[in-house]
């Protein structure tokens, strides 16, 4: 596992990766078959992973934290970054900040909480985290009022911030006043886009960010990656191309429920048996799994035919 400071070449080099988390028929961590979804991911390129809302960690257990922490570091390869999430309560986070302390993630993402909070409430405990944590947190803005930008900017100034995961979605993305704000007041080289291939073109080439997370990266990473690259080189033609690939699986996710769908998609598609749905999610109704098989295997066709991380 990469263990190193994270830089803004480090953000801007690979598709952040946001994948489900697999577990056994009794809900216990099945570390064969993240590990064979791991591999899928970093024989497409992909060497950043960030285990969150698609992992449920959401409702994942203390009980378990260790053993999820230990899972994810050593089922990483040695050039994987691998970044694991807190929260979203308070007390949720400072728990598991005494737990993550004996292992050598490089940062955390706190979980974002949209009820029973406020803005100046997310700052106080941002920096409440990181004190008990000793490193810097990945901050996840995905709610308009979620925290002000003098906030963030104060946040990031002292240190506290490895980097921003920006997922607002907007009905046009290229008009964006908070993000447009927040760029002009931090720069965009700590700032991800935070909502797949969809609105990537739009954060890198209108505002500048260094690079975008995506969860249909897990069913074919070597295109999303491409796609990251063309983005990075101006080749707005190809980026928009794979783009178009990727939009009937996100089409499904966003219509019915993107971690539902994810979490089935990685099954229905060959790559990793996921198991069950952490409760307090179900699974996806039989009626949709046929339209996700489909829209899944045509995405993985796009990938090289011959991949040894996909199960026959």
């Amino acid at each position: 596992m990469n263990t190193l400071p994270i830089t803004p070449e480090i953000l801007s080099s690979s598709v952040i990766a946001v994948p489900p988390l697999a577990r056994n028929a009794d809900y216990s961590l099945n570390r064969d078959e993240n590990q064979t979804l791991i591999r899928h991911l970093e024989a497409g390129g992909v060497t950043t992973l960030l285990y969150g809302g698609n992992a449920i960690l959401y409702h994942v257990a203390l009980s378990e934290y260790a053993e999820l922490l230990g899972l994810l570091s050593d089922a990483a390869d040695d050039d994987t970054l691998m970044i694991p999430s807190v929260g979203p309560a308070y007390g949720t986070m400072i728990d598991q900040a005494a737990v993550l302390r004996d292992f050598d993630f490089p940062t955390a993402m706190i979980l974002p909480q949209r009820d029973v909070c406020t803005a100046a409430g997310i700052a106080t405990g941002v920096r409440k985290f990181v004190d008990a944590y000793g490193r810097p947190a990945v901050l996840y803005i995905k709610h308009d009022g979620f925290i002000d930008v003098g906030s963030v900017k104060r946040l990031m100034d002292d240190g506290l911030l490895s980097w921003i995961k920006y997922a607002i979605v907007r009905d046009d993305t290229s008009d964006d006043p908070y993000l447009k704000e927040l760029v002009d007041t931090i720069g965009p080289d700590r700032v991800v886009s935070g909502i797949g291939e969809q609105p990537a073109r739009a954060h890198l080439q209108e505002f500048g960010l260094c690079g975008f997370t995506s969860g249909c990266v897990c069913i074919a990473p070597g295109q999303s990656m491409q796609m990251l690259r063309s983005l990075k080189s101006g080749d707005t033609e190809t980026a928009d191309r794979i783009r178009r690939t990727f939009q009937p699986l996100e089409d499904l996710r966003n219509s019915i429920n993107p971690v539902r769908i994810l979490h089935a998609a990685v099954t229905l598609a060959g790559i990793a048996e996921m198991g069950p749905v952490l409760p307090l999610l179900s699974e996806i109704d039989a009626s949709d799994r046929d339209r996700v098989q489909r829209a899944a295997r045509e995405l993985l066709a796009q990938e090289a035919p011959h991949d040894e991380s996909v199960h026959a």
